[in-house]
């Protein structure tokens, strides 16, 4: 398997499942997400500031897929049993580290958020982890090439689709035989259409770094909360053109609300209009300079 190809600098405007996600829920959201250096209302230190707010859900995430890349790099030196007490002292310290972050629960509801809270969920997913059928396949399996393992690599996953500049990182990527295999950890509920999305982008990246045909890439989605399940796609030639065609589109919509496509500069804040879904506004970090 080659090395990851490297992309030279650009500022025009990246593709990514999530930034297409946070410009169709509300462009209000995304100009802040994306544009704060271009609002003259607000400093950019607060827009900033409230991006960082985090979550339970979003750390508990984010704890556990930091201590599965922890797992398997290890894994990648030694094939020796993981010691549990060892290990679950390590991941309760993590979690404390994680949880000086500020919370939006906190923040906007004065709601306490326990390190021991979230650490009782990551415990619970990592055992799932640990007893899963995938875990054990990957040490049958996968151990024998664990030098070429692909684990959150650097970056942010840039790609390029159809000569388009995009961004789909991937969690886990190994060989096993011929094939290629894509594993993406979710500790949150199973979304069809957002996941199949993600698992697709995670194939082109790979085809298009590795130079592999689609038929020998296979991407799992990987539930491990409240139980372990998977959810793989087939992907085809056909559907990689598919959804390159998507993203074409995606991205020329993004780049509408630019005045310079190749700098990335965006049209005045007001272009940028506020959704009207009440659900989407009560749970927005921008909820304080927006309502």
């Amino acid at each position: 398997m080659s090395e990851i190809k490297k992309m030279d600098y650009s500022g025009i405007l990246g593709w990514s499942v999530s930034r297409y996600d946070k410009f169709s829920a509300c462009k209000r959201q995304y100009f802040y997400d994306y544009y704060p250096k271009y609002d003259n209302e607000f400093p950019v230190e607060k827009l900033q500031f409230l991006k960082k707010l985090t979550s339970r859900a979003l750390e508990t995430g984010n704890i556990v897929h930091d201590l599965i890349k922890d797992i398997l790099c290890r894994y990648q030196k030694s094939v020796k049993e993981v010691n549990m007490d060892k290990f679950f002292k390590y991941a309760l310290n993590l979690t404390v580290q994680y949880c000086q972050k500020t919370f939006y629960e906190s923040y906007y509801g004065n709601e306490a958020v326990l390190p021991e809270d979230i650490f009782a969920k990551v415990k619970t997913i990592m055992e799932i982890f640990f007893a899963s059928k995938r875990f054990k396949w990957i040490k049958e399996n996968a151990l024998p090439e664990s030098d070429k393992w692909i684990i959150e690599p650097d970056g942010y996953g840039e790609t390029r689709i159809d000569g388009l500049k995009a961004y789909c990182k991937v969690d886990f990527l190994f060989p096993v035989g011929d094939k290629i295999y894509i594993l993406d950890w979710k500790t949150g509920k199973p979304d069809e259409k957002k996941h199949s999305k993600q698992l697709t982008g995670y194939c082109a990246w790979a085809s298009y770094h590795f130079e592999k045909e689609a038929d020998f890439i296979f991407p799992f989605a990987v539930y491990l909360f409240p139980e372990f399940s998977e959810r793989n796609i087939k992907i085809d030639k056909d559907s990689l053109l598919s959804f390159a065609e998507s993203v074409r589109k995606e991205t020329n919509d993004m780049y509408n609300y630019l005045t310079d496509i190749e700098n990335n500069k965006p049209l005045d804040k007001k272009e940028f209009i506020r959704t009207d879904n009440n659900f989407c506004c009560k749970y927005c970090n921008y909820r304080e300079i927006c309502l």
